[in-house]
C-alpha cells in the first residue's frame, strides 16, 4: 500500500512539474521573437549601443539553444528592456 501512494505522489509531482517547464521555454521563445521584431525596427542609433542589443540577443538564443530558459528570459528581457529605452530617446 505505501508503494502505491509513494508512486501515485511521484507521479502526480511530474505532471504537475511539466507545465511550468513548458510554460518557461514558451516564454523564452515568445521573449526572442519579440526582440527580434523590435531589432528589426531599431532606429537609427550608435553602432556600441546596436552591437550590445545584438550581443543580448545572441546570449539569449545560445541559452534557449542550450534549453537554459532562465538564462534565455533573462537576457531577452533586459535586451528587449534595452530596445525599448532606444524607442523612446529623441532622435538628434
Amino acid at each position: 500500500m505505501k508503494r502505491t501512494v509513494f508512486a501515485g505522489m511521484i507521479i502526480c509531482a511530474t505532471m504537475l512539474a511539466s507545465p511550468v517547464f513548458a510554460a518557461d521555454h514558451d516564454l523564452c521563445t515568445i521573449k526572442l521573437q519579440e526582440l527580434r521584431d523590435k531589432i528589426t525596427t531599431l532606429p537609427a542609433t550608435s553602432e556600441n549601443t546596436t552591437m550590445e542589443v545584438k550581443r543580448m540577443q545572441a546570449s539569449a538564443e545560445a541559452a534557449n539553444a542550450a534549453n537554459d530558459d532562465k538564462k534565455c528570459i533573462t537576457e531577452a528581457t533586459q535586451a528587449l528592456a534595452r530596445v525599448d529605452r532606444l524607442a523612446k530617446e529623441p532622435n538628434p
